[in-house]
C-alpha cells in the first residue's frame, strides 16, 4: 500500500488583519513575539496553510484544527506543531523568503524544508553540513551553481532530520546522499534513519528556491504538490 504525502505551498500573506482570528492564545503569543513583520507573516501563513492542509486531509474544516508545539525538550511552545485528536497525523511545516510549505501524512513519520537559493553557500556552512564525498560535488562550481547545490543538498538533510524529530541532534555530516543532479536518495546515515526505510524525494516551490520531503517508510510514496492562496 503506499502512502499519500500532500505538500501545500503558499507565499506569505500580504496582512495578519484577516486572519489573526485563525490563531489560538498561545500562538497569538508567538505571532506577538516576533520583532520583523515578515516573520510574524511567515508564522501566520504556515499556522494558517497547516490548519487548512490538515482539513483538507481530514474531511472538516480549518477552525476545527488546533495544534498542540510544546517542545518535547524544553515544554516551551516553539516544537513541531502535532494534531490534537489525531496523533496519527504527521505534519511538518518550513518557511524561507517568501514560501512557506506544509507536508502531511497520516502514520508516517514525515519532515519537509525549503531553502532559498539567494544566499551564499559559505565554506564555513559547507564544511559543516557535507561530508567529505558532498563537498566535492560543490568544489569548484560557479558562487550561483555552488548555493543551488548546497542548497539542495540542505533542504535535503533537514527534511530528514525534521521526519526522525530528532532535529540537529544528528550531525548533518553524518548522512551521505546522492549528488544534487541525481534524484534525492539517502545513501548512508547513522542508526536514526535507515536507507531501507526511508523515501526523500525533491519537490518544487518555484525558481529561487530548493526543497525537499522525507518520509520515513520502505512503501512507495505519492507526493501531491498543491498551492493555496489566502
Amino acid at each position: 500500500m503506499s502512502v499519500a504525502c500532500e505538500v501545500w505551498w503558499s507565499r506569505p500573506v500580504a496582512s495578519a488583519e484577516d486572519h489573526l482570528h485563525t490563531l489560538d492564545s498561545t500562538e497569538r503569543g508567538r505571532f506577538d513575539a516576533y520583532r520583523q513583520d515578515a516573520d510574524k507573516l511567515r508564522f501566520l501563513t504556515g499556522r494558517v496553510l497547516a490548519r487548512l492542509a490538515v482539513a483538507r486531509r481530514l474531511g472538516t474544516e480549518p477552525g476545527a484544527i488546533t495544534f498542540d508545539a510544546t517542545c518535547q525538550d524544553c515544554g516551551k511552545p516553539h516544537g513541531r506543531p502535532r494534531v490534537v485528536g489525531h496523533d496519527k497525523i504527521s505534519l511538518s511545516l518550513s518557511h524561507s523568503g517568501d514560501r512557506v510549505g506544509v507536508a502531511v501524512t497520516a502514520g508516517t513519520p514525515v519532515g519537509l524544508d525549503v531553502e532559498s537559493v539567494s544566499r551564499r553557500a559559505t565554506d564555513d556552512l559547507i564544511n559543516y553540513a557535507l561530508n567529505d564525498s558532498e563537498r566535492a560535488a560543490v568544489n569548484g562550481l560557479t558562487a550561483d551553481d555552488a548555493a543551488a547545490a548546497f542548497f539542495t543538498y540542505w533542504a535535503r538533510k533537514e527534511a530528514l532530520m525534521k521526519a526522525t524529530g530528532r532535529g540537529l541532534k544528528i550531525p548533518l555530516r553524518s548522512i551521505t546522499l546522492s549528488a544534487p543532479g541525481e534524484p534525492a536518495r539517502l545513501v548512508a546515515a547513522d542508526d536514526a534513519l535507515d536507507p531501507a526505510t526511508t523515501t526523500l524525494r525533491d519537490v518544487e516551490p518555484g525558481p529561487g528556491y530548493r526543497a525537499a520531503v522525507a518520509v520515513l517508510t520502505g512503501a512507495s510514496v505519492n507526493i501531491t504538490e498543491r498551492w493555496a492562496t489566502f
